[in-house]
């Protein structure tokens, strides 16, 4: 069975992660240093045959009330080229608070502030795509909600 590449977008690197052929495990990847379009466009090639993946999903770097912004704009931009290179289709999956998550597990593991910068995309990656996978591989955006305010909750 295929495999789900999970991606979290940034404008100078991008987080990778594989699931497994079932579709249960997320397996950190890799941290991509993007540099041209070209390179950039071979590297993703290749990932996608290398792992033999039929579908991508990203981060979509919502607001806490459920908003897009320009870095989801940005994200989408790059998930319609990736989907254009690769013939793949491509799902967007809120990622709020995946890169905190990871940035908060890697010191908790004791990971010097200059190390973590490369791992934390590749485990925010992980997150996301677990996280999907979790939802049971949705075909199609789910619609984005406002997170809960916990002063609200209280009441």
């Amino acid at each position: 069975m295929p495999r789900i590449l999970g991606l979290d977008f940034g404008t100078k690197r991008v987080g990778a992660a594989v699931s497994d052929p079932r579709r249960m495990i997320a397996t950190p990847l890799e941290v991509h240093e993007r540099t041209d379009q070209a390179q950039d466009a071979r590297h993703y090639k290749h990932l996608v045959s290398e792992h033999e993946v039929d579908r991508i999903v990203i981060g979509l770097p919502l607001h806490t009330g459920g908003r897009e912004g320009t870095s989801a704009s940005k994200a989408r931009t790059f998930g319609t080229w990736l989907a254009n290179l690769t013939g793949l289709p491509v799902i967007y999956h809120d990622e709020r608070y995946t890169s905190s998550e990871a940035e908060d597990a890697l010191i908790a593991i004791g990971m010097k502030r200059h190390k973590r910068k490369g791992y934390r995309d590749m485990l925010a990656a992980q997150i996301l795509l677990q996280n999907y996978l979790d939802a049971g591989c949705p075909e199609t955006e789910l619609p984005a909600a406002p997170l809960a305010d916990p002063i609200e909750e209280e009441s």
